[in-house]
């Protein structure tokens, strides 16, 4: 059975998205005869997209009917799904800058993407165009989902459910790091081929191959429950699937005869939190308050690394020929019959469908499904997705220090999008005050007016008056 609706891409032009999430949409048989409407500024990049969805429209007999705007307002109208993948600026240089900035002052962050003083600067820049979003979609679309993709996740998702009447979903792969190391842990119990040269779950272009070599192995034999917050949440339970085994014990045996190189500071919270942290070192790193010491310089004794700005731009670039390749008819298609929505997919056929499916994580407003976190909040647990909407797994209480960690990051997320949506330099001052990175009150004053002057024309809210 089909059901057509109509799916509103924000962002189309992103090579990710389409290599990825369009051409997961345009295999679904449920979804052939629905309308796909590309949005993007860059009038370059959407035209490309577009030739790729007419080309795979063409030859995968998809049936849609697709357009393509490089203003929002154009396609929102009638939308029963808006995909966000925005990112304002050019990513990979904004970041690097974000990470710089407060090294002028003495603040080493450790990876500045999605907490420290990075993560108010990201999310500052891309709170403002997606709020503008979802008020939009307040006017043309009422009842549309609105699944996000852009980080930092926990601020963009919060920005959306307390500034908007928008129902919104925040997805992200993040979950899938937490079984490559389980996978690795328990490789010879479940037979696991690791493959050589794998060294943990950090974003780089040599890892990506063999980390996902490791997720296709261990996905299908484990259900992983996890629970938290995004790109911060801790594995409550580990189940085999094929016999019910309770396998939690004999993974943390496991892991603690691993090397000691092999995410060292996911073995120390681990070992002292007594749940095991999902996303790896270089994200995990970010809400910590243990890891920005001038004097012990933890990230060198952790080996946290940073993110390659450089090599992932041209990385992006390299993307982007391909798709274009492929749009013009010059490449194959053939790679693109495996790719992976990352869930909007399944958000997407089991809402408009009334299927049922369960997701292993997503991001949600707090309505108890994690008993000792605030209300109201954004929290990632797994949910069932049907006809009726996205609902989350409720997973009770996490433990006591591990929630106060949560907290936190919740108290410094909202201070942010709140400062961000009132032009507040007071809260962000008290936002970066209260995030783990920073301890001197003028320090985080002067990283502060660094970031409004230097980002001035993004956050014009700060200057007026």
């Amino acid at each position: 059975m089909t059901i057509p609706t109509k799916i509103t891409v924000i962002g189309a032009g992103s090579a990710t998205f389409g290599e990825n999430t369009l051409s997961a949409i345009m295999r679904s048989q449920k979804l052939k005869g629905s309308t796909l409407a590309l949005v993007d500024r860059n009038a370059d990049t959407l035209n490309i997209v577009q030739q790729l969805a007419d080309r795979l429209n063409r030859e995968w007999d998809s049936r849609f009917t697709i357009t393509a705007h490089t203003n929002h307002l154009d396609a929102l109208s009638d939308s029963d799904f808006v995909v966000n993948a925005i990112e304002v600026g050019a990513r990979e240089n904004l970041w690097q800058r974000d990470f710089e900035i407060p090294i002028q002052y003495g603040v080493r962050q450790p990876y500045a993407e999605n907490g420290g003083p990075g993560g108010f600067a990201h999310a500052a820049r891309n709170i403002g165009p997606i709020l503008q979003i979802a008020h939009d979609m307040e006017q043309a679309c009422p009842d549309a989902w609105f699944v996000n993709f852009t980080n930092p996740m926990i601020r963009i998702c919060d920005a959306v459910n307390r500034h908007s009447k928008i129902k919104s979903v925040g997805l992200c792969h993040q979950i899938y790091a937490g079984y490559v190391m389980v996978g690795v842990a328990l490789a010879k119990d479940l037979g696991i081929e690791i493959p050589e040269g794998l060294t943990g779950v950090h974003a780089a272009v040599d890892q990506h191959p063999l980390q996902q070599r490791v997720r296709e192995q261990i996905v299908p034999l484990l259900d992983i429950r996890a629970a938290g917050l995004n790109h911060f949440t801790w594995i409550l339970s580990m189940h085999d699937k094929r016999t019910g085994e309770d396998l939690y014990p004999l993974f943390k045996q496991r892991f603690f005869e691993l090397d000691g190189t092999f995410e060292p500071l996911t073995r120390d919270i681990f070992s002292t939190f007594g749940l095991f942290p999902v996303p790896g070192d270089t994200h995990l790193c970010e809400y910590l308050p243990w890891m920005s010491d001038p004097q012990t310089k933890p990230w060198e004794r952790y080996n946290i690394r940073l993110y390659d700005w450089e090599l992932f731009e041209a990385v992006r670039g390299f993307q982007l020929h391909r798709l274009d390749e492929m749009a013009k008819g010059d490449a194959t298609i053939e790679g693109l019959l495996n790719t992976d929505s990352e869930g909007a997919l399944e958000m997407i056929e089991n809402v408009a469908a009334a299927g049922s499916h369960y997701h292993l994580a997503a991001n949600l407003p707090n309505t108890g499904q994690i008993s000792n976190l605030p209300l109201g909040a954004s929290v990632e647990t797994p949910v069932q997705v049907n006809g009726a909407g996205i609902h989350p797994v409720h997973v009770g209480a996490l433990p006591e220090p591990i929630a106060e960690l949560c907290r936190r990051e919740i108290t410094v997320a909202q201070l942010c999008v709140d400062s961000v949506v009132e032009g507040n330099r007071e809260k962000a001052l008290q936002c970066l005050l209260l995030d783990p990175v920073v301890t001197d009150i003028d320090t985080a004053r002067k990283i502060l007016d660094d970031y409004l002057s230097s980002y001035k024309e993004y956050l014009p809210q700060f200057w007026r008056g």
